[in-house]
């Protein structure tokens, strides 16, 4: 076996993941395991890992040449999946999910990923990592598998705030198109605005507004707007960044998610209903791993919080080293592409258009 230690110096450049090993549901074993996974793959990934140091310092040296590229920072505190957000703003300090976000505040990592209780992630980053300039609400952004040659579309907000009003969601598509450029590698994506339908009259106030507004914006957010898109389009090839509020992305996501589960399980059954089924699976083998790849989602696992002074990613809580090594391998991505100072020059050009468009209005009102 090849030994991370080997491959330390193969690359030029040295990228830092700041990792809360202490939040998921399978514990720090099924994190090491993940970020040892993306680390053999990746020779210019290093980390630093947060949490009882005793514990992590054991794991880490079970993985060969893992300690070469990893820093231990203890933190006895650890943030459960019961705990209240209200609460982990008080008490969290100590915590390994504090820890991690702060290597990030302080510049010692440029991401941070945390497989931990999603609501106490968000509001721990927005007090430690602050709001960018012109940014009301920050969202949550996933990637979701579709018809479109580069495999998935972007989707956001899927759960950070349940509200969004018309300007929210032109900072999502602004936010959204940013990091398809970064992390699907499109140059003009095309945003979409989820509604009941197609039709403008259609929706509610704040998303008809916010068509207008989207559609403003066009030529300073570098993006096409396609206009209003339904439920059938998110998995689709109409557009690549699905642009909603919290509530409504969420229960998409966790619909997705149940779904794909679903079709699984009903595959599995299928095929071991007989005999002669059971032959056929085993026939199908190839197209039925090319399925299940295809519908996994522990390769797309990782939220992004965007509208944030640094880039969080969120893992599932219920990850397995695979799904912690994908979540790595996004943070690595987009922390390579400078996504952050990227999204945050775009955020700060359109809070101003925005200002100087108010400014025009009250101009001609006067």
């Amino acid at each position: 076996m090849t030994s991370l230690k080997d491959t330390k110096d193969a690359g030029p450049s040295r990228i830092v993941i700041s990792v809360d090993a202490m939040g998921g549901d399978s514990g720090p074993a099924t994190v090491v395991a993940g970020i040892y996974k993306s680390a053999r793959k990746n020779p210019e990934i290093h980390f630093i890992l947060h949490g009882p140091a005793d514990e992590l310092e054991k794991l880490v040296a079970r993985r060969r040449g893992l300690s070469e590229r990893c820093e231990i920072r203890d933190a006895q505190g650890v943030v459960s999946m019961e705990d209240k957000p209200s609460q982990v703003m008080r008490h969290g300090k100590g915590t390994s999910m504090w820890s991690a976000l702060d290597s990030v505040r302080e510049g010692e990592a440029t991401v941070a990923v945390s497989c931990g209780n999603t609501g106490a992630l968000m509001a721990l980053s927005m007090i430690r990592l602050r709001k960018l300039p012109g940014v009301n609400r920050p969202a949550i952004a996933i990637l979701w598998p579709s018809r479109n040659p580069q495999g998935f579309n972007v989707m956001l907000d899927v759960g950070a705030d349940i509200r969004a009003d018309a300007e929210d969601l032109l900072q999502y598509a602004l936010m959204g198109a940013a990091y398809a450029r970064n992390g699907l590698s499109l140059t003009r994506p095309r945003i979409g605005l989820l509604n009941v339908g197609t039709e403008e009259h259609k929706g509610r106030a704040e998303l008809k507004e916010a068509h207008d507004r989207i559609a403003a914006h066009e030529t300073e957010g570098n993006y096409t707007f396609v206009g209003f898109v339904e439920g059938g389009d998110i998995p689709g090839d109409s557009c690549d960044v699905i642009v909603t509020d919290g509530f409504t992305g969420n229960v998409a996501l966790k619909t997705g998610e149940g779904t794909a589960k679903l079709i699984g399980d009903l595959l599995r059954e299928a095929f071991a209903y007989s005999p002669l089924s059971r032959i056929a699976s085993l026939l199908a083998l190839t197209s039925l791993k090319r399925l299940k790849k295809r519908i996994d989602p522990r390769r797309v696992n990782g939220g992004v919080f965007l509208g944030l002074n640094g880039t969080v990613v969120k893992s599932h809580g219920s990850a397995d080293a695979t799904g912690v090594s994908a979540a790595v391998k996004l943070a690595f991505e987009l922390a390579r592409a400078g996504f952050a100072d990227r999204l945050a020059a775009r955020v700060a050009s359109a809070a101003e258009a925005a200002q100087d468009g108010a400014a025009e209005e009250d101009r001609k009102r006067s």
